[in-house]
């Protein structure tokens, strides 16, 4: 995208004219986040390259925290920004190894194997979650989405001809993908920190009222074979998505310029930089629905709703 519109500031690597730029700013990332940590975690050498060069149970907190710095900074940060990002990632990856937990083999944890597999569960989530809590995203807005993501591949490691460009692709990419998953000691032990993380005792309550019942959430919004890899069962498919689309309503009645105020703070000095008009909001993807879709498809997609919207399940 040009930055004449934008006095000659730097819109990064996507802008305010993409589908990224407008849908990252959804408060139900966070739980799309948390969905793609459940996820991640059923590639047993993916999840083991986790464990073992870092101490998750002390630091997952740090580790979901710095992964939202890391998509912000890609997002809303300037172009040196992402750049920078993304070679500090490349390089920490570059110096890992571990051990594969049924062979005893040491990989890399750069194999391109393994960062297909965190960028695709990564973007199905965040779609996802996104699409099924009623962000209006018409078809060929979320095939641009995943293409426009493709950047993001680019930046960790990979080649973007090798990455899925469209919702189809990547649907098939799952398919393709799904006899190497399992949910071993180590995708176990993720649930369990999802599922009560440890915490001061002063602050269980919290955690019991706040956190569980969004982590609960983000479990449930998995496909039924991740359900039938971790052994639990998730309500059905219609009561998760009213519950999604419930917390969406209460996640996006908190102020965004509130919201946008805890740390790194990305929207706004994106904003600062850009201009007003830089404000993102997956609901001004509506006014250009119908320039995106082909004849006719916007006008028949009504933003994600249930009866129209397909699981990949």
């Amino acid at each position: 995208m040009s930055a004449a519109p934008y006095g000659g500031a730097d819109p990064g690597l996507y802008g305010p004219g993409s589908v990224t730029w407008q849908c990252h700013g959804d408060p139900v990332m966070w739980i799309a986040g948390v969905r793609a940590l459940y996820l991640q975690a059923l590639h047993p050498r993916a999840v083991r390259g986790v464990m073992e060069n870092s101490d998750f149970e002390r630091d997952a907190w740090g580790r979901l925290l710095r992964t939202a710095d890391f998509v912000g900074t890609l997002t809303y940060g300037t172009t040196e920004a992402a750049e920078r990002a993304g070679a500090r990632v490349r390089a920490l990856h570059r110096r890992l190894s571990a051990t594969d937990p049924e062979t005893g083999e040491r990989f890399p944890v750069d194999d391109p194997e393994l960062l297909l597999w965190v960028h695709c569960a990564q973007i199905d989530s965040f779609l996802h979650v996104l699409r099924r809590s009623g962000a209006p995203l018409t078809p060929a807005q979320a095939d641009r989405y995943v293409d426009e993501n493709r950047v993001n591949a680019r930046l960790v490691g990979l080649d973007p001809a090798g990455v899925p460009a469209d919702a189809a692709a990547l649907a098939a990419y799952f398919e393709e993908v799904r006899p190497r998953l399992a949910a071993g000691a180590d995708a176990h032990a993720v649930d369990d920190f999802l599922r009560a993380p440890p915490v001061h005792p002063l602050l269980v309550p919290g955690r019991n009222l706040l956190w569980r019942p969004l982590a609960g959430l983000a479990y449930d919004l998995l496909p039924g074979w991740a359900h039938g890899l971790y052994g639990r069962t998730a309500p059905p498919p219609p009561v998760v998505t009213r519950r999604l689309r419930l917390t969406g309503r209460l996640l996006r009645s908190i102020p965004a310029g509130l919201r946008w105020q805890l740390p790194p703070g990305h929207i706004l000095k994106a904003m600062r930089r850009l201009g007003p008009g830089s404000r993102p909001s997956a609901y001004t993807l509506r006014t250009s629905a119908a320039i995106l879709d082909r004849p006719g498809r916007a006008r028949h997609d009504n933003g994600g709703g249930f009866k129209t919207w397909r699981s990949p399940d």
